[in-house]
């Protein structure tokens, strides 16, 4: 692929903490291709959240990029400074975590939280980021988003925060977007309604994601590649389909059979991808 059709690199990462000298993640390699879908899968404490911390340069403190090199649009992030990160953050590349309450403060009005966020970094009006921030609200599905706009986070169910999010996250057209665990504290019905509405956003702007879950059924849903993470170490990799129905690693089998009563089996049943799933994932 051409280089400027990626806009996310890895090459042989390796995360450890300073404090006893671990490596909690080791040798890892991606890379993201401008408007694809990754999936990164695994139990808890294999190393996915980590990994996408390093490509947010958020990590813990006492843990580090002790190895390899993280390309971000073009700029090696080990370069970065912390005004170079403010500059990336929400504008290039955000993300959208489990807990939604817990990234929302509790005290302001969700819709004066994103028009802030759209006041400062595009350096418009009050009135302005207001209607932008509407316009926002109404784009992730909330109905009655001038309702929304004067609600507070805890007036608002956890699919709904969720999608407040989003439209957060997306205010500043960036061009990466990672969902870590963002429907795992979702109802059923909630979370295919999110992933739903994040391919919508991908198709309609062009955005880059990385979906992180420990859950195979919502990488079927949405990705075009995935890559299995176990121990801090990729043990698979390959396009969604290649993963689902013929899985090398033992680990992977093991994941897929855990699913399976979770309503991946139906995707597996017929041996072949069926029509849905090939123009969610992008199968040929």
């Amino acid at each position: 692929m051409a280089d400027d059709d990626i806009v996310l690199s890895l090459r042989d990462v390796t995360i450890t903490n300073t404090a006893d000298g671990a490596h909690l993640v080791r040798g890892v390699d991606l890379t993201l291709r401008r408007g694809a879908v990754l999936g990164i899968v695994g139990e808890s404490g294999s190393g996915k959240t980590l990994t996408c911390r390093a490509v947010l340069g958020i990590l813990p403190p006492r843990f580090e990029v002790s190895g390899g090199e993280i390309d971000l649009l073009g700029e090696d992030v080990a370069g970065l400074s912390a005004r170079d990160w403010q500059r990336l953050r929400g504008t290039e590349i955000t993300a959208v975590f489990q807990d939604p309450a817990s990234y929302l403060n509790p005290s302001i009005r969700v819709g004066k939280q994103i028009a802030e966020v759209v006041r400062v970094k595009k350096r418009v009006s009050r009135k302005a980021a207001q209607a932008e921030a509407l316009a926002l609200l109404d784009a992730v599905r909330l109905r009655n988003p001038a309702r929304v706009y004067d609600q507070y986070p805890h007036e608002l169910s956890g699919g709904m925060l969720q999608r407040v999010l989003i439209a957060t996250a997306v205010a500043l057209d960036p061009q990466i977007l990672i969902a870590d665990e963002a429907t795992t504290a979702l109802d059923v019905t909630v979370q295919a309604e999110i992933l739903d509405l994040l391919l919508e956003l991908k198709e309609r702007t062009g955005l880059s994601l990385i979906v992180v879950s420990h859950d195979l059924a919502v990488v079927a849903q949405l990705c075009d590649e995935v890559l299995v993470m176990r121990g801090g170490e990729i043990v698979e990799r390959g396009r969604t389909d290649d993963i689902l129905f013929d899985p090398q690693h033992e680990y992977t089998r093991l994941l897929i059979d855990e699913h399976n009563r979770y309503g991946l089996d139906r995707f597996l049943t017929l041996g072949t991808v069926p029509d849905e799933m090939k123009e969610l994932t992008g199968v040929a």
